[in-house]
């Protein structure tokens, strides 16, 4: 059975960092992406950042620009979120994707 494990998120002051891991269990396709999305309370359910676990090409919204970094190690199939200089409004809970599999979301508060 296919399962994306995320861990990482926490609570943190304005101008902080957290990093966030997913692994991705039982691959089963090639030429995968990975990436993050975010749901705020009361808002949809938006595009963080992609990453290509074979090419590492990498993609990302541009109110997270200059801020997050994605990365990978593919041996281990585990995605990395690097958030710098978190914000209030990045407050939301972070889901990892794979194709048509989610992760169980993990909580990022940003307290001003």
């Amino acid at each position: 059975q296919v399962q994306l494990v995320e861990s990482g998120g926490g609570l943190v002051q304005a101008g902080g960092s957290l990093r966030l891991s997913c692994t991705l269990s039982r691959p089963t396709f090639s030429n995968y992406a990975m990436g993050w999305f975010r749901q705020a309370p009361g808002k949809e359910r938006g595009f963080v950042t992609t990453i290509s676990m074979s090419f590492g090409s990498a993609y990302y919204a541009d109110s997270v620009k200059g801020r997050f970094t994605i990365s990978r190690d593919s041996a281990k199939n585990t995605v990395y979120l690097q958030m710098n200089s978190l914000k209030s409004e990045d407050t939301a809970a972070y889901y990892c994707n794979c194709e048509i599999f989610w992760g169980q979301g993990t909580q990022v508060t940003v307290s001003s």
